[in-house]
């Protein structure tokens, strides 16, 4: 049985819940884990686990900047231990963009970042313009627009793979 950690940065929620179906199967398997957010990682003895997995979101091109530091500040740690990442964005509905090496906004993170995740993922993300905000609901169904994407303002379409989630627990469990 492993303790595993699973941190996560979300924008909507969508990434928590996939950070909960995670858990759900990851336990299933025998093992413990703990789901933060990763602004309160401060608190958390990161050295207490066996396996640190990170999943983040993207809004507007880039992930939080709370991702970046937190990194920043435990690269080294990081490194020493079975590790994941993963990012959720909405261009990853296109199977040519859904994979760790096709995915734009995945592979210029890891070009930011100075830590090499062991393991890496992409899912699709989720949109939901009755949620956000009129300035956030107009900016994104332009971007939605140009990338021939949704842009009803009454459209809520989750485009998560969930079979690709699960698939992605297994191998956290085989880690």
């Amino acid at each position: 049985m492993s303790r595993i950690l699973i941190l996560y940065s979300t924008t909507d929620g969508h990434t928590r819940k996939i950070c909960l179906r995670l858990q759900e199967i990851v336990e299933m398997a025998g093992n413990h884990v703990t789901l933060s957010s990763i602004d309160q990682a401060g608190v958390i003895d990161l050295k207490s686990f066996d396996k640190i997995i990170i999943g983040a979101s993207i809004r507007y091109g880039k992930h939080s900047p709370a991702v970046y530091r937190f990194i920043k500040e435990n690269a080294q740690l990081l490194d020493s231990k079975p590790n994941a990442f993963f990012s959720v964005n909405v261009v990853a509905r296109k199977a040519e963009k859904n994979m760790p090496d096709t995915n734009p906004y995945l592979k210029k993170f890891l070009k930011q970042i100075a830590w090499k995740p062991k393991m890496l993922a992409v899912f699709a993300g989720k949109i939901d313009y009755q949620k956000y905000n009129f300035l956030d609901r107009t900016v994104i169904r332009l971007i939605m627009w140009f990338t021939r994407g949704p842009t009803d303002p009454k459209t809520n379409i989750e485009f998560t793979d969930w079979s690709r989630v699960e698939e992605f627990a297994l191998v956290i469990n085989e880690m």
